[in-house]
């Protein structure tokens, strides 16, 4: 009786054991949907970072913000990436927003063209087709070819809503990604587009404009686009980690290097 008093000790300590270790590792997994603006800008570099530094993996989804606003309704996120919270009326239902990064968003012509400024109702004239050819603004004699966002991405909405003044947005070509039109201004010399300065990176073949005279990195620049994590209340677990990683010191400076600007929850 002794000995099999002693083995359903053991037994239960031992199932115990496993279930507090089961917890432990599913506790130690982040499941994040993340917009793709978001995934473009900076993420594979800092979940690596992330992953690396904590321990913790993350199970990543990356979709439209929407979209990552939708699964962490449906409880199949811990924490969501958005790059236009404030099309999402949550705040009554608990959701918390957390900002932790200004993107300007830049217009980006073909490296090829000469042509260095522009000012936001020229901007406006080209994405509504009253300006159709570069020689108009001083550049060669070459069709403009415009290249935008999906429907469906922040860049296409915040663009429309800062430059366009919420007017339609005309064009030649329409990408599912912002990548995909950084992609397309590469291969056509005449081509325009706009995307978030995180998406550019190091990409080489094309060529930011200032606009008004303002760099993207000089203060007053016209088109900003604010980055944002949503959590179902306050975050906790993986997702307080991931967020307080995030407003490190190492975690502001992969935003940084991509020429960004990290902020902080009451900025």
């Amino acid at each position: 009786m002794i000995k099999r008093a002693a083995w359903v000790m053991f037994f239960l300590a031992a199932l115990a054991f496993w279930s507090f270790a089961s917890q432990t590792m599913v506790q130690k997994k982040l499941k994040y949907s993340c917009s793709a603006q978001v995934f473009e800008a900076f993420e594979k570099e800092r979940l690596e970072t992330f992953t690396q530094t904590t321990g913790i993996e993350v199970d990543l989804y990356v979709t439209s913000s929407l979209a990552a606003v939708n699964r962490l309704l449906a409880g199949e996120s811990d924490i969501a990436s958005v790059a236009r919270w404030g099309t999402y009326p949550l705040q009554e239902g608990g959701y918390l927003e957390t900002p932790f990064c200004l993107d300007p968003l830049v217009v980006i012509i073909n490296a090829r063209n000469r042509l260095a400024n522009l000012t936001e109702e020229q901007l406006r004239n080209i994405f509504n087709r009253k300006i159709t050819n570069w020689n108009e603004l001083g550049g060669r004699d070459e069709t403009i070819i415009l290249v935008v966002p999906g429907k469906n991405t922040a860049a296409h909405e915040t663009f429309g809503r800062l430059a366009l003044k919420r007017k339609e947005i005309e064009y030649d070509i329409m990408t599912h990604r912002s990548a995909l039109a950084l992609e397309a201004v590469k291969r056509f010399p005449a081509a325009v587009s706009f995307v978030t300065q995180g998406t550019i990176g190091k990409a080489g073949g094309v060529k930011t404009v200032r606009i008004n005279g303002l760099s993207p990195k000089d203060k007053g620049y016209p088109y900003l686009q604010k980055f944002s994590y949503v959590t179902k209340g306050k975050p906790a677990g993986p997702a307080k980690a991931f967020v307080d990683f995030t407003l490190s010191e190492q975690g502001k400076e992969i935003i940084n290097k991509r020429g960004m600007k990290p902020i902080g929850p009451k900025e």
